[in-house]
């Protein structure tokens, strides 16, 4: 066991941490932002990144997708090159893992994370890849489904991409992941397991309805009884050998405008301990501590 694992508790914030891990802040560095014209270019930036990593090493590669607005337009584009032969290598190459889910929930609920990659990538891009790791959310025993994930991403040598997004919360703070604020995720956490509030499940819904994603009222009753969010952590984020990271909707969430700048000129503290409360006040900032970021965004996002 590579892991600390704990008792779940339905009030409280569930993290499994890395055993035997000192408490080391690698340097902080800046975010130079690479602006693109629209999502269409920031897909194609995104399997760039995919591609070029493929071309200059061989052998497996593992990757987090991204859920949600920010990588739509690779999804898309996947799953169109999915349909020919083009990348067939590549993608037989591919070991693809989730970053989050919500728990306890069916895997063929339609408002699962599952469910959206497989509208948005296709039933050929997941024939055609080597394996695919989602968080398993249909279970009784969360922990043991978690170890099990993590023991798998562990024994594939960890994440090459790690394909992030950023999103906003109040205050001009940021998630990563569904590493929120208060949290109390460190620099050892590999995972969490989050209690969720009905103000998310109720954003989460809406937001996949207007995503065109199909909808049964059985699947919505089903989500609203969901008790948790399954996360990967800071360590894993830290962990992943590059961190190709997109920002594309400020227009639907125009306060990403804020958090995204607090991001790039919050001065990081060079003592641990206020940088564990700067991090834990805005988890948005982990990405700083990461040696190798990509971070494509669109130009009103530096409004």
């Amino acid at each position: 066991m590579m892991y600390y694992m704990k008792t779940i508790s339905e009030t409280e914030n569930n993290w499994i941490s890395l055993k035997d891990s000192t408490t080391v802040y690698p340097q902080s560095r800046a975010i130079e932002p690479v602006i693109l014209a629209d999502e269409e270019a920031v897909g194609l930036a995104m399997f760039g990144e995919l591609e070029s990593l493929a071309e200059s090493r061989s052998g497996d590669i593992n990757i987090a997708l991204l859920g949600g607005r920010g990588a739509q337009a690779l999804h898309k584009h996947l799953g169109e090159l999915a349909k020919g032969s083009s990348i067939d290598s590549l993608l037989s190459r591919l070991n693809v893992f989730t970053q989050d889910a919500l728990a306890p929930m069916r895997m063929d609920n339609g408002l699962s994370f599952v469910r959206d990659f497989e509208r948005l990538l296709g039933p050929d891009f997941f024939r055609k890849i080597k394996s695919f790791t989602p968080m398993k959310t249909e279970t009784g025993d969360l922990l043991r489904e978690m170890d099990s994930y993590l023991e798998k991403m562990n024994s594939l040598g960890g994440l090459d991409i790690f394909f992030l997004g950023h999103g906003p919360e109040a205050g001009g703070a940021s998630h990563l992941a569904y590493i929120k604020p208060g949290s109390g995720a460190g620099i050892n956490d590999i995972a969490g397991i989050i209690p969720i509030s009905s103000t998310i499940l109720e954003h989460h819904i809406s937001k996949f309805k207007a995503g065109g994603s199909a909808v049964s009222p059985e699947d919505e009753e089903e989500c609203r009884n969901a008790k948790y969010i399954l996360t990967l952590g800071p360590a894993a984020i830290l962990g992943a050998k590059k961190i190709v990271q997109s920002v594309v909707d400020a227009d639907s969430a125009p306060a990403k405008k804020i958090t995204y700048k607090n991001v790039k000129s919050t001065e990081l503290s060079s003592t641990p301990e206020e940088l564990a409360r700067q991090l834990d006040d805005n988890p948005g900032l982990w990405v700083r501590l990461h040696s190798n970021v990509i971070s494509y965004i669109l130009p009103n996002v530096m409004e």
